[in-house]
């Protein structure tokens, strides 16, 4: 009887140090837009980190994740984050630029040659001192990127190989003005429209067409209402890890030290999926009905020629050489280390 009573006492003083603990957790609300499904990037990462952050601080943080754009589109996610309402998010490059406007300089159009290259530069010193800018300027905390795809054009009208095929398109783009200029350097016409906003967008024929990764194509069920899809690989799109940063100093050095090798362990399971998926495109888009349309080396150096050089003048016009000029030399530092 002692040793059940033993037991029934310490199963009681567990429960109450649980209960304890779980009452003064501090809450993480930790936002993204993709589906609530493991084949999603984002969440199969925002679950890890979830996992990961409750095991390593014994759950004295709480990590709600809010997936599907449940908390808002981009904008309300920066504006939370930079208020301190939302705690955390992976969130995509356009509304990052409309609130951060160097992070712009990613959208310089093929520029990467592959993830090797785009990894390599934004966890190196390139993408460090962005990092730090953005946390100057906006108070919010980038701890690295993820894979958000790299960009192919769709539409419904005809199939895409060349840049004169552009002409006339009307193109669904991510609201922020570097990506209106991308698409009229194309010659077809621009909309921004928010992600959420999208598959509407398409079905009711507000757009012809959109650009994005083959991991939102698929999450979105983008495929239903597109017929081709051309890989121009035109951007290598990011998703950025971002928090709120008064709140990650009123963190513990153990919670921080958590958060920090959290992130890092999502990172790796976001691009890997994301990565996996951009390369077995052909495969996973035509299973989904659509027509994929090869683009020649020939021709991506005829879009090259057309996007580039318009969109760097106008991204110099936003935030001034200094950044295209960083970028340009961490490209070129790492094609150094490869002749």
């Amino acid at each position: 009887m002692k040793t059940m009573s033993k037991i029934i006492n310490t199963t009681f003083t567990l429960t109450l140090i649980a209960a304890a603990t779980s009452a003064n957790a501090k809450t993480l609300r930790y936002a993204h837009f993709q589906a609530a499904d493991l084949s999603s990037p984002k969440h199969a990462a925002a679950l890890a980190f979830e996992s990961c952050v409750e095991g390593k601080t014994s759950n004295s943080i709480d990590v709600q994740v809010y997936p599907a754009s449940q908390l808002g589109g981009g904008t309300e996610i920066m504006e939370g984050l930079e208020i301190g309402t939302v705690q955390m998010a992976a969130i995509h490059d356009g509304p990052i630029s409309a609130t951060y406007k160097p992070f712009s300089v990613l959208a310089m159009p093929y520029l990467f040659d592959d993830q090797a290259m785009a990894w390599s530069v934004m966890d190196g010193k390139f993408g460090q001192d962005l990092a730090s800018d953005m946390l100057k300027k906006t108070g919010i905390r980038m701890f690295g990127v993820a894979d958000n795809g790299v960009r192919n054009f769709t539409n419904n009208v005809r199939p895409v190989s060349s840049p004169e095929d552009m002409k006339g398109l009307k193109m669904r783009v991510m609201t922020a003005p570097v990506w209106v200029k991308l698409v009229e350097s194309l010659n077809a016409s621009a909309t921004p429209v928010a992600w959420p906003e999208l598959p509407g967008a398409l079905q009711q024929g507000i757009v012809d067409g959109q650009e994005n990764g083959v991991t939102n194509i698929v999450n979105a069920s983008l495929y239903q209402h597109q017929k081709y899809v051309s890989l121009d690989g035109h951007v290598f799109s990011w998703h950025a890890y971002l928090m709120n940063d008064k709140f990650y100093k009123g963190l513990s050095s153990t919670e921080k030290t958590a958060v920090d090798q959290c992130v890092e362990i999502s990172k790796v399971i976001h691009r890997g999926i994301t990565s996996a998926q951009d390369a077995n495109a052909t495969a996973i888009l035509s299973e989904k009905g659509m027509e994929v349309v090869p683009v020649s080396p020939e021709q991506k150096a005829k879009f090259r020629a057309a996007a580039q050089p318009a969109v760097r003048e106008f991204i110099v016009s936003e935030i001034g050489e200094d950044w295209p000029n960083r970028l340009d030399a961490a490209v070129e530092e790492y094609r150094a280390k490869f002749k």
